[in-house]
């Protein structure tokens, strides 16, 4: 049933939140003569919106009026964000926290993007033609801001909007630019690279008698004497080994799928609250363009989903986007040296940031901090980066270099097979820190880490590093290269088939086209499924050789248990989906286990290990005690397999190895010993359902079981986490970070193809709305949605249709 534009508005999610400040339009395709967009929406059940238009511009126009009507608060947020508007309207002190990497204050996330717009860093990327974007991804952006202010209009201005947590905010006016929007992608961009620096390069100070740097002593010959452990530096740098931060995908080829065509199971973990939300959308132009899937807020494009030929999905990759270069000082903290002997100063950085006082009135703060050629000096002294007495390191970002991640998205959708997915993915060149694993109609697939990587080869590398910068590489697989060089010798270098300057051609990046299988879990490019290995890559990319982790392990391993009695089918490919096996139990074993706990005084916690299946479905009983277990485990021991396992690791057998649990270690028993004590400090009982204490605790969710659990640490492939809870913090674990949206795609006979999806949060943002968490009670069901994706389809399952115009 099509219902009415006033009906549709009052059931949509916010509105969209548009930001007053700067109205620039700089790299748009605005000219004398205004654009007409045209868009029709119409939204199938659970308020998943399908965008049909005649031109990319109006397709983003769709997509923005779209988005703005479910994700209103939240592209707000953004749109602030990309303004540095925060502190002004929420105040210098608040949080800001993206839940992915950037963690600071509203001022400090202001002055860094202040400067960014002082230095029109986004505006210079517009105007350049090789790392800016083309003119068909200007249409969508420049769309995507005409969509939202024309949906603001429509509702009559902020008073319209339904959600409470951005309802008549001070802020909101119908005057969003591309620009706005630009910026926002380009915070998206380096979110894994500066920042992830935030704190440490607005805060950056130079060394004194009360801040020596420590513990960086001294580098470029004298390396501290305590070191960090590797979780530790890992940590530091943005590549936490117990951060929830990742995904699944696994995409199965003609070889072993019942179909003899190929099928893609596809499983991002990311936030449930935020920019990093998903929402979900089909855009199409007839006879031009056709793709659905998911778009994170901010973005017109699809950012993982499929077409009608070829289908895929992301995972975070392990490869750096930046490097440190050390310089060393000459005199004074802000004088270097450079090469052939010459003496530098410091760029000095300065922005003024409006703030809101506690009175309610505007004031100013000033920031100051630094940079060389390369990008921003940071003070970082947990990740042996400090500002001392003897030398500095600043950061040179990849993505802060680009600004095609839309176009390169966008194109993707345009993919006839994986082969030219891939194609199309290194034409754009800006693919900003995530793999690729696809599959196609034909049946072939892919798995291929072909993001932005500083072109870094070994070579270079071991010459170039640093003494501190050894020890980085060594411990993180980082290289902290010499600054006095940064301009010659250790100046990234360039590949003739790269599309910019500075980053690593897909010549040099990973790939692996198969037609049995492939896969990732955020582990390294090296083992794309039980038998390929891909060797000889920078180590700035990730390890070879290397341990695999408990997740990783489980997604190859329902594929290879499948394959023992069959091959698989589209229900099978669900099925890996909401087994909610937990690897990590697999392997150590029930004895083991239960030896533990008895060493451990365990007491009632021990016969519920002895009956716990080991999975982590809503009815399981026993699995908060495992995850609180190997939460207190000690980190490196995940990292090197040799803390407590029997058997070490052997990278002749990474997918077995390490094994054994070690019951008579020490580290292992008091981890047994304090997970039951603090849950009894909590008053969970050591039988308890799972669904008794992992709840959904996104914003407006009421208190929906769920299933799955922990991710590397426990195995499960299901990951869920909990950071930031907004709603059911009493429970032992509400759930705000991990499956989102799920997608398992089959190709099948005469051009047919099977779309099953969940967005486990719900389309819409608002809890005001009736698509706030719907999917979330099907997730907890182990339900899917069947995806509307023919036109056929989408009439069958129309709740509402409407066509906006500018």
């Amino acid at each position: 049933m099509v219902t009415s534009h006033t009906r549709l508005l009052s059931c949509a999610a916010a509105g969209a939140l548009v930001i007053a400040g700067l109205a620039a339009t700089v790299g748009s395709s605005a000219s004398a003569v205004v654009p007409t967009y045209s868009a029709t929406i119409t939204r199938t059940a659970h308020g998943i919106p399908h965008i049909t238009a005649a031109n990319f511009g109006s397709l983003g126009f769709g997509s923005g009026y779209a988005a703005a009507q479910t994700t209103g608060c939240t592209l707000a947020d953004v749109l602030l964000t990309a303004r540095a508007q925060r502190s002004r309207y929420l105040g210098p002190d608040g949080k800001f926290d993206d839940e992915v990497a950037m963690n600071g204050t509203n001022l400090q996330v202001d002055a860094l993007v202040t400067d960014l717009h002082n230095r029109h860093v986004v505006e210079g990327l517009l105007a350049d033609p090789k790392a800016g974007p083309g003119a068909e991804a200007r249409q969508m952006v420049d769309g995507y801001a005409a969509g939202i202010n024309k949906y603001l209009n429509d509702i009559g201005g902020s008073s319209g909007i339904t959600d409470p947590a951005c309802k008549n905010a001070p802020w909101i006016h119908a005057d969003v630019t591309p620009l706005d929007v630009w910026y926002g992608v380009y915070l998206a961009n380096i979110l894994a690279s500066t920042g992830n620096f935030l704190k440490e390069i607005v805060d950056a100070t130079p060394p004194s008698i009360t801040d020596p740097g420590l513990p960086s002593l001294a580098t470029f010959g004298i390396v501290p004497p305590t070191l960090p452990t590797p979780a530790a530096l890992k940590a530091a740098l943005g590549k936490d080994p117990a951060a929830p931060f990742g995904s699944n995908a696994t995409a199965i080829g003609k070889t072993d799928t019942s179909t003899a065509r190929g099928m893609l199971l596809g499983n991002p973990h990311f936030p449930w609250n935020g920019r990093y939300r998903f929402s979900q959308q089909q855009l199409t132009i007839p006879g031009q363009y056709n793709v659905a899937g998911a778009s994170l807020i901010g973005s017109p494009v699809v950012n993982i989903g499929w077409n009608n030929n070829v289908a895929w999905s992301h995972t975070v990759s392990t490869a750096y986007r930046f490097t440190p270069y050390e310089y060393r000082t000459v005199g004074s903290p802000f004088t270097y040296l450079s090469a052939n002997g010459v003496f530098k100063k410091l760029e000095k950085r300065t922005v003024d940031v409006t703030v809101k006082n506690p009175d309610g009135s505007l004031g100013t703060v000033t920031k100051t901090f630094y940079r060389t050629p390369q990008g921003y000096v940071i003070d970082a002294p947990s990740s042996l980066m400090g500002w001392t007495p003897l030398s500095f390191f600043a950061i040179r970002d990849a993505n802060g270099e680009q600004l095609r991640t839309i176009d390169t998205f966008l194109n993707m959708g345009k993919a006839v097979n994986v082969r030219d997915l891939i194609a199309k993915q290194d034409a754009g060149g800006g693919m900003p820190w995530v793999n690729t694993t696809a599959a196609d109609r034909n049946g072939d697939v892919v798995y291929a880490d072909h993001s932005v990587v500083p072109n870094v080869p070994n070579s270079m590398a071991n010459v170039c590093m640093t003494p501190i910068g050894r020890v980085l590489q060594q411990i993180a697989g980082l290289p902290g290269l010499d600054g006095t060089l940064a301009d010659s010798a250790c100046k990234w270098k360039t590949d003739l088939d790269a599309e910019r300057p500075g980053i690593f051609g897909p010549s040099h990046l990973p790939v692996s086209y198969r037609t049995d299988w492939v896969m990732n879990a955020n582990d390294s490019y090296w083992t794309p499924n039980n038998t390929v290995r891909l060797t000889g890559f920078a180590k700035i990319i990730g390890c070879e050789n290397c341990m695999r982790t408990f997740r990783t392990k489980m997604v190859q391993q329902y594929v290879l248990d499948q394959l023992k009695t069959a091959k698989v089918t589209p229900e099978a490919l669900r099925g890996f989906e909401h087994q909610n096996r937990v690897f990590g139990a697999e392997i150590m074993g029930t004895d083991a286990l239960v030896k533990v706990c008895q060493a451990a005084d365990g007491g009632d916690a021990c016969p519920v290990l002895q009956a716990w299946d080991k999975h982590s479905n809503i009815d399981s009983r026993g699995n908060q005690i495992f995850e609180e277990f190997v939460k207190r485990l000690p980190a490196d021991g995940l990292l090197g397999g040799e803390l407590y396992w029997k058997t070490p690791f052997n990278s002749a057998d990474p997918m077995h190895t390490p094994r054994d649990l070690d019951t008579t270690n020490g580290k292992v028993i008091k981890a047994m010993k304090d997970a039951i004590a603090y849950l009894r400090s909590k008053n969970i009982p050591m039988n308890a359902t799972w669904g008794e204490v992992q709840v959904a605790g996104d914003r407006g969710a009421p208190a929906i079981p769920l299933g799955g659990g922990l991710g590397d640490q426990a195995g499960n492939a299901n990951a869920l986490a909990t950071k930031l809870p907004a709603d059911n913090s009493g429970f032992l674990k509400p759930i705000t970070y991990g499956s989102s949206h799920i997608q398992a795609i089959s190709f099948l006979p005469a051009g047919a193809l099977d779309a099953k999806t969940i967005l486990t949060y719900g389309q819409s943002d608002d809890p005001t709305s009736p698509w706030s968490y719907d999917q979330t009670q099907l997730f907890s069901q182990k339900q899917w949605v069947s995806f509307p994706w023919t036109p056929a389809q989408i009439g069958a399952d129309a709740i509402s249709t409407i066509t906006v115009t500018s």
